[in-house]
């Protein structure tokens, strides 16, 4: 089984394509294997946040399907950095810099964009559709269908949150610096991520964002299925969004927002139509770490010790990039 390691902003997965397999694994052979390989102690060389199975796409426009398993088995509907890398993959395989890619709830854009640096590949990707309504949310807050910089008292007494669907479900606070680096994120969002909670019983992803400038933020994410990560791409899709609707208004709209979070560097675009509806452009790295190969038997089974991993040197670039020029942003 080849697998090929990549990474958004250190948002990192396994893309499996499962057109090269003998035969497309089953449900629950998908699912043990994102348990196995992306174990952080146990897994594949450190594991990954989750496993983008890739599987070809329902006509020539749309050229391939992405789905999300998350390191826990838990499928997510989108993943923004995921989705970057997804499209270079399949740009790569088909020569094409512009096409749709297939996610559980829509075909989405993506395009090829100038890389950031030398060695930093980068692609653009639609982030839709976007829903502020409690049913699209799996949200419970009494007396509320939408939640706008609200309170809620059960949460904490001094923060104000949104919420908002893109597809995947969000929870934002804008906060300070102290709030951000500080406890008070895994305490909430652990708690929303655990079964009985009356708030969000499926779970949420939970961000706090700090302004840095205008058309500047900092994203912090503890993400659905993961816990803590890197970097979220539909969380810095949704902070984006956010945060054009309660500082900048429709001045905003349009403008290019230069998002920072633990794992580097993104921009992002609000934009909305007609109709009123909002989507976001997601613009950043799609690295390519490494190929691999490992038996397929012996990765449901949790054995790594006969694996072939085959460094592409993207690693040590991106690295460079996040030092010299991510650095400088803060």
């Amino acid at each position: 089984m080849k697998l090929l390691k990549v990474h958004g902003s250190g948002n990192d997965f396994f893309i499996l394509d499962q057109s090269k397999l003998e035969k497309p694994l089953s449900e629950a052979e998908l699912k043990l294997l994102a348990q196995k390989i992306c174990d952080r102690k146990s897994g594949l060389h450190g594991g990954s946040d989750g496993v983008l199975s890739v599987t070809a796409g329902h006509n020539d426009a749309v050229v391939g399907k992405m789905r999300v398993i998350n390191a826990d088995g838990s499928e997510a509907s989108m993943c923004g950095n995921g989705i970057r890398t997804v499209a270079r993959y399949l740009s790569e395989q088909n020569n094409q810099n512009a096409f749709k890619v297939e996610t559980m709830q829509a075909d989405l854009e993506v395009k090829r964009e100038p890389d950031f640096a030398p060695g930093i590949t980068v692609f653009e990707a639609e982030i839709s559709p976007v829903s502020f309504t409690a049913k699209a949310l799996g949200m419970h807050v009494a007396g509320t269908e939408k939640l706008v910089n609200e309170s809620i008292p059960e949460l904490s007494a001094t923060l104000k949150f949104s919420a908002v669907a893109v597809p995947n479900p969000h929870l934002i606070a804008f906060v300070d610096h102290a709030t951000l680096i500080g406890e008070e994120l895994g305490r909430i969002a652990s708690y929303l991520n655990s079964k009985g909670n009356p708030i969000f019983p499926d779970g949420v992803n939970v961000s706090f964002v700090e302004v840095l400038a205008k058309n500047k933020i900092f994203v912090r994410t503890y993400e659905r299925g993961v816990g803590f990560t890197n970097a979220c791409g539909t969380a810095m899709s949704a902070s984006s969004l956010m945060y054009v609707l309660l500082f900048t208004g429709k001045s905003g709209l349009e403008e290019k927002i230069t998002v920072l979070n633990p794992g580097g560097m993104v921009k992002t675009k609000v934009h909305q139509r007609a109709d009123g509806s909002y989507w976001m452009s997601l613009i950043g790295n799609a690295t390519f770490v490494a190929t691999v190969e490992v038996e397929l038997s012996a990765a449901l089974a949790g054995d790594f010790s006969q694996v072939s991993w085959q460094e592409t040197g993207e690693q040590k670039a991106y690295e460079h990039f996040v030092r010299s020029v991510v650095k400088n942003e803060l």
